[in-house]
């Protein structure tokens, strides 16, 4: 397989599982992700540029000793070009480096849920309703399998799958780093996939972190014929995987405006008042409470904080415009446009379903 992908994406690729800490240090290698190497090779920065902000998929990555001179000669670079610079998705050592810094501006996103794997079982024994779930795809015929990367790649059932599972979205296909199109590229990810009988109702896939010994859920799209606790024995079947391959970490991913954690103080007005807007009034298009709630009936061991840090004192409009941007195949106002019209179809549908 490594003949067949680009010299950038393997350099990327290996960079990443040297030196890849942030649960979604992986998702550089997706189509669409620009990448910036340092001039001694040992560093890469995966972003999208969107209205002249750099739109960075976490933090650079590299050896942690290296992550301040890493991050001036990036930001270098960007000043050169007049570009601005945001860090999504960032945690932990960029937070470290920045949060005394005045020039950066910190906003509060949401947070993730952490396992460790080894404990998962007793989570399983504690949680009734998790084991009728289970218990509900067992009995309809819904076993669990590991797919080979050459068997997985592009699979026609798969694909199918995924087209089903997103035509049930609120919003058009989101990128960056929620990338639905994976299944092209799986050369160090894991994939599960849910068969029932001989056809498969939904799957998986785990993206490595590798400085965490560790795992990313990125998906769990299911189709139109998978039976309830189908998702639930998917994780099941993951995390006791990687939990016998004796993995430390596992987390699923940012629940985006999570009531796990308090706001940041330092958060504009107007930024907070925005954000719980968006929580209250955008569950047409996304279901922030429905994904906490799924998130959570697992029993996280814990809720990691996720930011955005920006070079500017203050969030400017322009940035989470740029980070809205780097999400959507069309301009924002365009893509909230589509939700509109496919929720509007959607109520559509119920109503004469009724």
């Amino acid at each position: 397989m490594r003949g067949e992908i680009s010299t950038d994406l393997q350099r990327a690729r290996d960079l990443v599982m040297l030196h890849g800490w942030n649960a979604t240090s992986y998702q550089i290698v997706n189509p669409g992700i620009e990448r910036w190497f340092s001039t001694s090779g040992d560093a890469v920065v995966g972003y999208v540029r969107k209205k002249g902000v750099r739109v960075i998929a976490g933090p650079p990555i590299c050896e942690l000793d290296r992550l301040g001179d890493v991050v001036a000669e990036w930001e270098s670079a960007c000043a050169a070009s007049g570009d601005r610079i945001c860090y999504f998705g960032a945690a932990g050592r960029i937070e470290g480096l920045f949060r005394a810094n005045p020039c950066y501006s910190f906003v509060l996103l949401g947070a993730q849920p952490v396992w460790a794997p080894a404990a998962w079982t007793s989570i399983i024994e504690r949680d009734g309703s998790l084991r009728a779930q289970l218990n509900r795809a067992r009995n309809k015929g819904v076993r669990v399998e590991e797919w080979p990367a050459k068997k997985a790649t592009s699979n026609e059932e798969l694909k199918r799958i995924l087209r089903e599972w997103l035509e049930t979205r609120g919003l058009p296909p989101l990128h960056f780093l929620v990338e639905p199109e994976t299944l092209a590229f799986l050369e160090d990810r894991r994939i599960f996939v849910a068969v029932r009988g001989s056809e498969p109702v939904g799957f998986t896939v785990l993206s490595p972190v590798p400085k965490r010994n560790g795992w990313l859920t990125e998906q769990f799209p299911r189709g139109r014929s998978a039976p309830n606790g189908t998702v639930e024995t998917l994780m099941d079947a993951a995390v006791n995987a990687v939990a016998r391959d004796g993995a430390d970490y596992l987390t699923m991913g940012l629940v985006p405006l999570s009531s796990r954690l308090p706001d940041l103080a330092e958060t504009q007005r107007w930024l907070t008042f925005l954000l719980h807007w968006v929580r209250l009034h955008g569950r047409r298009f996304y279901n922030f409470d429905g994904l906490e709630w799924f998130k959570a009936k697992f029993h996280p061991d814990s809720w990691e904080p996720i930011y955005a840090v920006s070079k500017e004192p203050k969030v400017s409009v322009r940035t989470l415009y740029a980070i809205a941007a780097a999400f959507s195949e069309s301009p924002p106002p365009i893509a909230l446009a589509k939700g509109m019209a496919k929720a509007a179809k959607q109520e559509i549908s119920w109503l004469f379903r009724r």
